[in-house]
């Protein structure tokens, strides 16, 4: 079996120290014998005597000198590096891990970022932009933003949105040429940029909703991508319909770059959730997160009156 090489290490300090097995054993809280034991076992393994003891006294050798004037230092900086620890327990501090769909940049990112990082300057906060289902755990995130129904069910999730719509969009110049469509099932007859989801690779059938029955579509189209922000451009430069959340849609719907179609068939999804694993909730930084998400949630509930 393999020794510790750090054993007896703090025991030999101590008594390096006090010059005093009694007095070293009552700093670490165990009997004098103890750490007399201690010590011939750790000049045993280290083949050398590091102290001199006799019924007066206790003093060092020239091998426990050596031994002390290189441990101590050493010692220090791990003493130091433990009450580093102790700022990442106790206030926020350290380097955030964010994975996030292009869709939660304007609706949470760009309302939030700003705020916690002048209330947390300690914090960095580092930002993954990824629509693909994520294992955070495993490529090393302190917690992602998703849509609800996209969350592991392991995970504890906090709400940041509230429910979300989606919209069928095309450009102006698109519906000049082509029409629009009255029902899904006209789709069959349209041009539509199709999406292909990054992880499983199945492409996304197009989900609707009549009387309280939902239903899909398989929609057609030559162009399949697997980014929402490259779907928007096509479909804004009227290269066909789109299936998009309609926050992501919404500034191009205002300028009359992008114009809706099949409102009455369309459904709603779970908002926007931030997940972590159960234990990461009591990192200080994550919980600052928290906080001032919340907060953010709570002034904008009280600014529209909801």
């Amino acid at each position: 079996m393999a020794t510790d090489p750090f054993s007896g290490l703090m025991e030999f300090l101590a008594v390096a120290e006090h010059r005093s097995f009694t007095a070293a054993a009552a700093t670490l809280g165990v009997t004098p014998n103890a750490v007399s034991q201690t010590i011939k076992a750790l000049e045993t393994r280290l083949g050398v005597q590091l102290f001199v003891r006799t019924t007066r006294r206790v003093a060092l050798t020239e091998a426990g000198s050596a031994l002390l004037l290189r441990a101590r230092p050493a010692a220090s900086e791990i003493a130091e590096a433990y009450d580093l620890l102790g700022g990442f327990r106790d206030r926020p501090i350290g380097n955030l891990r964010l994975t996030v769909p292009r869709m939660a940049i304007p609706l949470v990112l760009t309302p939030l970022l700003p705020r916690f990082r002048q209330a947390y300057s300690d914090v960095s906060v580092e930002v993954s932009i990824d629509d693909a289902a994520i294992d955070i755990t495993e490529r090393g995130f302190d917690a992602g933003i998703r849509i609800g129904e996209a969350v592991e069910k392991d995970m504890v999730a906090v709400r940041l949105t509230p429910d979300i719509g989606w919209a069928v969009v095309g450009a102006p110049a698109y519906f000049a040429r082509r029409g629009r469509p009255a029902t899904p099932e006209e789709l069959t007859r349209h041009e539509s940029i199709r999406y292909r989801y990054p992880t499983s690779g199945t492409i996304y059938r197009w989900e609707f909703e009549r009387e309280g029955r939902d239903f899909s579509v398989d929609a057609p189209g030559g162009l399949t991508v697997n980014d929402f922000l490259l779907l928007i451009e096509l479909a804004q430069a009227g290269m066909g319909l789109a299936y998009l959340p309609e926050p992501s849609v919404r500034e191009a719907v205002a300028a009359g770059r992008l114009e809706r179609v099949l409102h009455a068939y369309l459904p709603t999804s779970p908002g926007l959730f931030i997940y972590f694993p159960a234990k990461a909730q009591t990192q200080p930084k994550l919980r600052a997160f928290l906080d001032l998400t919340t907060r953010i949630g709570r002034e904008k509930t009280s600014a529209t009156g909801h």
